[in-house]
């Protein structure tokens, strides 16, 4: 466990303000718990105007922070992820890396050292995971079964160095980890480079230890974006649309196993006319009630600045991130072997 801060208003700085980061430096600048003290870039000139708008100032190296801050958002590229890290957990600094933790499995557990060295929170920006629609059916504690995650984007141009398994698909991965309470027997991938020298499609078939199974696509060459995950469990069937922050669920109703003898005698024909007569009791269709009050990113800043100050546990762990790492390493070196 961390050291706890409990200062009303956590200092905060922001390091690498690109796409990412900018996002980081907004909620922190608005949220009431946190004051934003510095941004770092090593593009000084974007850090300036961005610190500029917001009223804070602006470092090229993360060496030129103030002493006294309280924790810090790390969003520059994954390459270099450990080197800044790895300093700042050591002085005791709590950090919320974006994901994936590192380039590297070995240079995530350099991090998780430091963190332990250094008695810091170390917390990976795995978003998804605040999802309200994937907060919601872990609350349920549904055991699953099996598990299909479709995540599309088109091509942007970013996050180039790193290919679509440790871009995308990690954060499928990451949550199919949290809700499988089982180590990975094997799996079967596939993919390949199509705009970029690393890959930029990738598909895997997930079998676990327990029996579990999941099948996960990520594709950052598609023409429309898609976020959609699907679970089967022996109590239900629940999709969710991440981009629509949409959910379904599918049940057996009150009256199920009374209506399932009771359909035994009733004849095909009837019953095709009449689908009511499964709907009604014997099975439930259910809404899912989401909310819209936080997004993702607002809802793991604040998860991030809660465990900060009152020194518990990061919801999205340090090992968290590694495992998620380790796994999609292993995808990704099984699709590079591949011929094309």
């Amino acid at each position: 466990m961390a050291t706890a801060r409990p200062r009303e208003r956590l200092r905060v700085a922001v390091i690498g303000v690109g796409h990412l980061g900018k996002f980081h430096a907004r909620i922190y600048k608005d949220n009431p718990g946190a004051e934003l003290v510095a941004l770092v870039d090593n593009d000084l000139a974007r850090a300036k105007a961005l610190a500029s708008e917001l009223g804070v100032a602006a470092f090229a190296t993360a060496a030129e922070l103030p002493r006294d801050l309280d924790a810090v958002s790390i969003a520059v590229p994954t390459t270099h992820h450990c080197d800044v890290a790895v300093p700042l957990l050591e002085r005791g600094l709590a950090c919320l890396v974006e994901k994936p933790i590192a380039a590297t499995p070995a240079e995530g557990a350099r991090m998780l050292a430091a963190a332990k060295q250094g008695d810091a929170a170390l917390a990976i920006g795995h978003v998804e995971r605040f999802q309200p629609g994937l907060r919601k059916i872990a609350a349920l504690k549904l055991a699953p079964r099996f598990i299909e995650c479709h995540r599309l984007a088109p091509f942007s141009f970013r996050s180039m160095d790193i290919g679509v398994v440790h871009d995308l698909m990690i954060h499928d991965l990451d949550l199919i980890l949290h809700l499988v309470p089982s180590a990975v027997e094997s799996f079967d991938a596939a993919g390949g480079a199509i705009l970029t020298e690393r890959e930029d499609l990738a598909s895997v078939r997930l079998v676990f230890q327990d029996g579990a199974r999941a099948n996960v696509t990520a594709s950052r060459v598609s023409l429309a974006p898609m976020r959609r995950f699907r679970m089967f469990s022996s109590e239900s069937y629940v999709s969710l649309d991440f981009t629509k922050n949409y959910g379904l669920m599918v049940k057996k109703g009150p009256r199920f196993e009374q209506g399932k003898a009771e359909l035994k005698h009733l004849d095909p024909s009837v019953l095709a006319e009449r689908p009511d007569l499964v709907k009604n009791d014997m099975i439930e269709v259910v809404e899912l009630e989401l909310g819209q009050s936080e997004r993702p990113l607002q809802a793991e800043l604040d998860s991030f600045l809660r465990c900060v100050r009152t020194g518990t546990t990061p919801e999205v762990t340090g090992a968290d991130g590694l495992q998620a790492l380790e796994l999609a390493e292993r995808i990704s070196t099984a699709i590079r072997a591949q011929t094309w």
